[in-house]
């Protein structure tokens, strides 16, 4: 797409306005945005600009947000806003300190809040076992809430054969 205000380069800026119920779309090259105001180098978003664009009717009016809850780690001194900025945390403490926040992070971003890792070869027969059992009791759980009967017979009957060669008897 060319630039809509030079006519020769191409628009890299895409600017949707809408003023009184009317949208109009600019399509700038970084050059005309830059005279033009729409675009500054220095440019950083911030949820005060946001949330002022949201509430206000056209008039702009200055919305300061604060968070009012920013923990601090006792051992090491950094606060939990340092950590997002950085994405480090200071010291093992850190974990504890933040952990109620943390949680919904550790589940976007890996899909669970447990580490399930690869399991050594030399060490992992047990432990596989123990993790198929766990997986399978979830599974047995799941069947039974789910009137799924047949189901859970043979998801028991499963659990029962990896059970016997442990010496367990029921």
């Amino acid at each position: 797409m060319i630039c809509s205000e030079c006519g020769s380069k191409p628009a890299t800026v895409h600017i949707t306005k809408i003023e009184n119920g009317k949208k109009s779309d600019m399509h700038l090259c970084e050059q005309c945005a830059l005279t033009k105001g729409a675009l500054s180098i220095n440019a950083s978003f911030s949820i005060n600009d946001l949330l002022a664009g949201i509430l206000s009717n056209g008039d702009p009016v200055p919305i300061k947000v604060d968070f009012l809850d920013d923990p601090t780690c006792p051992v090491c001194g950094i606060k939990y806003s340092r950590f997002r900025e950085t994405g480090r945390f200071g010291c093992g403490s850190c974990y504890k300190t933040f952990g109620d926040r943390l949680t919904p992070l550790f589940r976007r971003i890996h899909g669970n809040i447990s580490h399930t890792g690869k399991i050594p070869q030399r060490a992992g027969g047990r432990l596989k076992v123990v993790r198929e059992m766990e997986t399978l009791k979830a599974e047995l759980s799941n069947a039974i809430k789910s009137e799924e009967y047949e189901k859970a017979a043979e998801i028991r009957d499963k659990i029962r054969a990896l059970d016997k060669p442990s010496g367990r008897e029921d």
